[in-house]
């Protein structure tokens, strides 16, 4: 009884290592090696085929790719305007530079990719002209110097206005390729109050110059400058130092507009 017993032990186990490996038949996992091999084969085919075939598929759409425009610019005909520095409300005391020194730092980080020195690598283009430069490979790219911006160019004055309660505020148009705008494209801001405002812009009446039009891309367009096309505009109070007024601008002929909640100052 105690050897049957042993010997029934014997064959159990040797019956579940035959699941893992079969000395008699020398198969692995229930297969011999040919057997594996030709599974192995057939999947590397398999899935080496499945790997060419979207290879092809990728390769075959880049080819319709261009690298420089995208394929698909219905959303973004108009381009918007975005605020410098980068808030919904300009608060600050003029009598505190601590108040300020966060905007002026950013128009400072902004501007000093249209330093006069670093302007002077581009090309010179014709005022009131598009740049058209269709069957160039490289673009040149039209100087815009920091300089033209006058008192908002933060070269004479360091505070852009700030100190003085007549702050500043850069208005930059976001890029879209190919766009030609018609007409004499320029940037118009209003108070959405009774406030008594006066506004100077730099350039000269807010005007973006076609000069700048059209843009071809990063890759073609190459600048050592962010965004060629930018307007800066400086607000001032005429009536009193204490302003609480929300502000509009519209980017007039291609219907885009940005919205500056409120510039407040204080003596």
């Amino acid at each position: 009884m105690k050897e049957a017993k042993e010997g029934g032990m014997k064959e159990a186990k040797d019956s579940w290592t035959d699941v893992i490996y079969n000395r008699r038949s020398g198969e692995f996992l229930g297969r011999t090696s040919s057997s594996w091999g030709l599974i192995l084969l057939f999947y590397l085919v398999f899935y080496g085929v499945l790997a060419g075939m979207f290879s092809l598929t990728i390769w075959v759409l880049l080819q319709t790719l261009d690298e420089n425009v995208p394929r698909h610019q219905d959303r973004i005909a108009n381009p918007g305007l975005v605020i410098h520095p980068h808030t919904s409300e300009i608060i600050f005391n003029r009598s505190n530079a601590a108040d300020y020194s966060q905007y002026t730092q950013q128009l400072h980080n902004l501007l000093q990719w249209y330093n006069d020195s670093v302007q002077g690598s581009n090309d010179l283009c014709l005022v009131g002209e598009y740049t058209e430069q269709e069957h160039t490979a490289i673009k040149k790219v039209c100087q815009f110097k920091r300089s033209i911006l006058q008192q908002c160019s933060g070269l004479g004055d360091s505070s852009f206005g700030y100190a003085d309660g007549k702050p500043c505020v850069l208005i930059k148009m976001n890029r879209v390729v190919g766009l030609k705008p018609q007409g004499d494209p320029y940037i118009h801001c209003t108070a959405k109050s009774d406030a008594q405002l006066r506004i100077q812009y730099f350039p000269e009446e807010a005007r973006l110059d076609k000069m700048f039009f059209p843009y071809y891309g990063k890759k073609a367009h190459v600048s050592k400058s962010v965004c060629p096309k930018k307007t800066i505009l400086t607000i001032i109070n005429t009536t009193n130092l204490s302003l609480n007024s929300p502000t509009t601008c519209s980017r007039w002929l291609l219907s885009s507009c940005c919205f500056l909640n409120r510039i407040m100052t204080q003596s």
